[in-house]
């Protein structure tokens, strides 16, 4: 049977924080760059990628979603892998496949093949955050979790602020092929760096692979996000295609949550959800993450057919949104150490929710820019007040020994939701577009005004998730 989280140790009683904490949390944070850089940085690239592959956008959205499907798949397995091989070993291993996937993709010459590698691409990267949380948290102490999580959180300000600039110049000017063989030199520097600068592994506790839920997990996510994606790119959630693997994905999900509660050794540790702060914070960014990662797909997509801009101007004008989101990311990772994050969290989504809502209000063919990027620093304020010292509540209160299951359970959620949310909002788009995802190719005649119409219907869907988050948010302890 799972075991229930205990409640947070004392400060006395937790191990000392490791003298070199910061320094390896900023080699975790130019691994974690690459990862993140990956998932921002095609997004500038998918109206290209319909044209050139004459593919219609459900299926060169797997370019994005086949990438975050294969972080979820891996991620289970994590916290197993961790005590089986080493944290250190593991992140290592991660950071070679990742980056071997990054020059396969780099190499695609189709958009099946280009799909395929960013699913190879995938597997290594869906360990590389949960794997460096693991590594972090060891080595932070309790007090300075909140300011090492804000650190570990750069890469997601570099990762939205460079990725659609960086994937522009490189669409626009050289070549899309360069926005993976790019991390061929950064994943050289990150394996030298954490070889040298991370501890060494120390024997833990060895469990048994529960493979029976892992076999439960991985198949179920892949066939609900599949399910959901068929649907969009069919027009009709009704067919046997799309409602057979849907309901599948489902149910295999239900039997694996059955399966834990029950194994003596669960793949995922559900019993941490008995801890209010852990169960809280996580529902808070499944519900979040569904909304505001979902869009990250509509923002290059709406400047670049709407308002008919190059790849490298849609991510520049991403650049508020970012900007934003990492500077109040390091704000509230600092006051979450001196006021508790369940004090901070409802705040972010807030913030959030105020900021969404003035880009629907606004949204059209011609709003002004200036008047879009004050939307989108709200946005992304919120964003970075919220997902981080979120991720912070679930695992400040950790023991160390569950640090590999806890990361591992939180980034599996955000991984999945992300995915969930780009299929989600990619389906509700098509469905929006006049002439359906035609129109992103220019196959079907629209003009800007019916377009800009029906991205603001899309952004109306994220409004709602990330509104939904107040709910489990004030929920989280408001205790330091």
């Amino acid at each position: 049977m799972a075991t229930a989280a205990p409640p947070r140790e004392d400060a006395a009683a937790s191990p000392a924080a490791d003298p070199r904490a910061m320094t390896i949390a900023l080699v975790l944070v130019l691994g974690a760059i690459m990862t993140t850089l990956d998932m921002t940085i095609v997004n500038v690239a998918i109206h290209r990628f319909t044209l050139q592959f004459d593919a219609p956008l459900a299926t060169v959205q797997w370019v994005t979603t086949g990438y975050s499907l294969a972080l979820g798949a891996v991620i289970p397995s994590t916290a197993w892998a961790v005590g089986r091989f080493g944290a250190k070993r593991l992140y290592l291993v991660a950071i070679v496949l990742f980056v071997a996937g990054s020059v396969l993709a780099g190499l695609a010459w189709n958009i099946q093949s280009l799909i395929a590698f960013r699913v190879v691409q995938g597997l290594g990267g869906g360990m590389v955050m949960p794997v460096g949380m693991t590594i972090l948290i060891r080595a932070a102490g309790p007090d300075r979790m909140g300011r090492l999580m804000s650190t570990l959180g750069l890469a997601i300000l570099v990762g939205p602020l460079a990725g659609p600039v960086l994937g522009g110049y490189l669409v626009d000017e050289v070549s899309w092929r360069w926005m993976f063989l790019l991390n061929l030199p950064l994943g050289a520097v990150v394996l030298l760096l954490a070889t040298r600068i991370f501890p060494a592994d120390v024997p833990g506790e060895r469990r048994p692979l529960d493979v029976l839920g892992l076999a439960l997990l991985s198949p179920g996510l892949a066939a609900f996000v599949y399910g959901v994606t068929a649907g969009g790119e069919r027009g009709d959630f009704g067919s046997a295609g799309v409602l057979v693997p849907t309901v599948a994905g489902v149910v295999l999900v239900a039997a694996f949550v059955a399966r834990a509660l029950t194994a003596r050794y669960p793949l995922i540790d559900l019993g941490l959800f008995r801890n209010r702060a852990f169960a809280a914070a996580t529902a808070t960014t499944t519900v979040f993450v569904l909304g505001y990662f979902g869009t990250m797909i509509l923002g290059p997509l709406y400047f670049q057919v709407v308002r008919g801009e190059s790849a490298t101007v849609a991510g520049a004008l991403g650049i508020p949104f970012a900007l934003a989101s990492g500077t109040a990311m390091q704000v509230t990772g600092r006051i979450v150490d001196r006021v508790g994050p369940g004090r901070v969290v409802p705040f972010g989504v807030v913030t959030a929710v105020a900021g969404f809502g003035l880009f629907v209000f606004l949204l059209s063919a011609d709003v002004p820019y200036w008047a879009l990027g004050g939307a989108m620093l709200l946005m992304g304020a919120g964003g970075g007040s919220t997902i981080m010292p979120a991720m912070t509540a679930a695992t400040k209160q950790l023991a160390p020994g569950q640090a590999a299951s806890g990361s591992t359970t939180v980034n599996l959620v955000n991984t999945t939701m992300g995915a969930v949310g780009t299929a989600v909002i990619s389906v509700v788009l098509a469905a929006n577009l006049p002439g359906g995802s035609g129109a992103l190719r220019g196959a079907v005649p629209a003009d800007a005004g019916a377009l800009a119409e029906a991205f603001r219907g899309t952004y109306v869907w994220s409004l709602a998730f990330v509104a939904l988050a107040i709910v489990p948010a004030l929920l989280i302890p408001r205790r330091r």
